[in-house]
């Protein structure tokens, strides 16, 4: 396909997980398991933390969102995955690797945001608590979550409709199983330095500033907790930033390893590896540690269920 100057494949096609026929059914088993195990855990939290009384405080107002983005990255990879495990030429039009590659980049840099909004809200709760609701407002909590969404689409469109105009003469293989920004940019015939730069230079000051908040706002609580002399208090601490804590080094971890090196130091390779553990595992862990962790969601689910197996047995009788 051809657009004026820039020739356009009308699809790409990707080389997946592995091309070991042994491996694709078993890998298939693997993420249909991750991926349904997802699926329900981040909408059973969005359910309680929408629905449950006691779940309204603005820390769940932002675990709902925190399990509304990682449903929404884990599925906009996920089911492209399954669906390659099981076709011999694993295939994806331009415009829907375009719409895919969009996607994943508007909810990850969103769920990087609001990791780091989610550190400043428990610095509140737990430096400032008097102050808390206050601070911590309804307004505030909108605008908190608001921004996060309208910059990374922002930051998306703009990626996608740079990259996606550029020429791809020749080789349309992507060597990832999903569209990813480096793999792409790897065949295309025109000049990238732009957008590498801007991708480069764009995830250094989404992960800088996010983890400055992160960072700050820890300080903060770490110097508050030491002050606290019952066990009970620092527990309490802890249980409400411990999940917080697990789930964002595991986060920045990985998209430093991916994002923070320049493009021609990458193995593909190890990068897909990287990927299946912060699209699929971390969106699925999530809400899991979220739940254990935190007695009022345990207690919340507990609530729930119950509830649940009266009607059922109401039904039943």
């Amino acid at each position: 396909m051809t657009e004026g100057n820039h020739s356009q494949p009308s699809e790409f096609i990707l080389t997946g997980l592995t091309n070991l026929p042994g491996l694709q059914i078993p890998l298939f088993i693997v993420f249909l398991l991750i991926c349904c195990t997802t699926v329900v855990g981040n909408l059973w939290l969005i359910f309680l933390t929408r629905t449950d009384s006691r779940l309204q405080p603005p820390m769940y107002f932002f675990l709902g969102h925190l399990a509304f983005v990682d449903f929404g990255y884990s599925t906009t990879v996920g089911p492209q995955v399954l669906v390659n495990l099981l076709e011999e030429r694993k295939s994806i039009s331009f415009y829907l690797c375009a719409m895919q590659f969009c996607c994943f980049i508007t909810f990850i840099i969103t769920e990087l945001f609001l990791l780091s909004v989610m550190a400043y809200d428990h610095y509140v709760a737990i430096c400032s608590p008097l102050l808390y609701k206050l601070i911590v407002s309804e307004k505030v909590c909108t605008l908190l979550v608001a921004i996060p969404y309208i910059y990374s689409l922002a930051v998306a469109l703009f990626t996608v409709v740079f990259t996606f105009q550029l020429s791809f003469l020749g080789d349309n293989v992507i060597d990832h199983f999903y569209c990813d920004s480096l793999p792409i940019l790897v065949l295309s015939c025109s000049d990238t330095h732009v957008i590498e730069h801007f991708i480069l230079g764009d995830s250094t000051f989404n992960w800088i500033f996010s983890l400055l908040v992160v960072l700050i706002s820890y300080i903060f609580i770490i110097s508050t907790t030491l002050k606290i002399r019952s066990a009970q208090g620092r527990r309490k601490v802890f249980s409400t930033c411990g999940s917080h804590l697990v789930g964002m080094t595991a986060f920045y971890g990985n998209l430093i390893f991916m994002y923070m090196q320049p493009p021609a130091s990458h193995s593909f390779q190890t990068d897909k590896m990287a990927s299946v553990f912060y699209t699929q595992v971390i969106s699925m862990l999530n809400p899991l540690m979220y739940s254990l962790k935190n007695w009022e969601v345990k207690e919340a689910l507990e609530r729930t269920l119950t509830v649940c197996w009266l009607h059922f047995k109401l039904l039943k009788s």
